[in-house]
């Protein structure tokens, strides 16, 4: 199997996690997103949303980070994605509240427009209030995470690690570009340690830490509060 990604990914991370810690071969092919690889004809062949990552398993080929993921642990057998109808419905609702909710609001309200010029609005005015909203809606949402989904639990459908797990904490961690402060939310500081001392982790996320988080680090960016 290949994976169309790029290390710094929201959507890619996870994937590489749940592949290094099932045991799942990949072929890893680079999108050099900074170079605007992913806007080539040669890569829209691929995938015409331009966007990673993207499995290819002989015939098949796959795009959308969540779909990847229930793929490869189910064909992997991995427990990460029960075969229990309700657990799996859990899970499902988890990826699509963390990609639908938290994640547009986070990152397109918080992130990314701190960061990337490409979402930075040239009007103050403008910036500020996207900005402003962005915050407020984000702190709603890890309140939720914090006070309804997390308590009692070691991970976000319960005690067990699932694919909603590694999605979450991708989206969660990009926050650290921009140098957000989670601690308000204890229960998802506690989730997020437990994360990072996966064994996944580390070679996962490398490239994130080196090329998206490391070139930001003496920045001064707007936090949540």
């Amino acid at each position: 199997m290949k994976l169309y990604y790029h290390p710094v990914s929201t959507s890619s991370r996870p994937v590489l996690m749940l592949a290094d810690e099932a045991g799942i071969a990949l072929e890893l092919d680079v999108v050099d997103l900074f170079s605007g690889a992913h806007l080539k004809p040669e890569f829209a062949a691929i995938n015409p949303s331009r966007q990673v990552p993207v499995l290819e398993d002989g015939d098949l080929r796959l795009s959308e980070s969540s779909a990847i993921l229930k793929y490869l642990a189910e064909k992997a057998g991995s427990p990460t994605y029960p075969k229990d109808l309700w657990a799996r419905a859990r899970v499902n609702e988890r990826m699509d509240w963390f990609n639908t909710g938290l994640y547009r609001d986070l990152g397109y309200g918080v992130i990314y427009p701190q960061c990337l010029p490409t979402y930075k609005r040239p009007d103050e005015r403008v910036q500020a209030a996207i900005l402003a909203g962005g915050r407020e809606k984000s702190r709603a949402w890890l309140q939720i995470l914090d006070t309804h989904l997390l308590p009692g639990n070691a991970f976000v459908c319960g005690a067990e690690l699932t694919i909603a797990d590694y999605f979450g904490a991708a989206i969660l961690t990009l926050g650290e570009v921009v140098h957000l402060d989670y601690t308000p939310w204890p229960n998802v500081e506690r989730w997020l340690r437990a994360m990072k001392s996966r064994p996944s982790w580390g070679r996962a996320n490398a490239g994130f830490y080196a090329h998206f988080v490391a070139p930001y680090k003496d920045a001064q960016f707007e936090g949540l509060r």
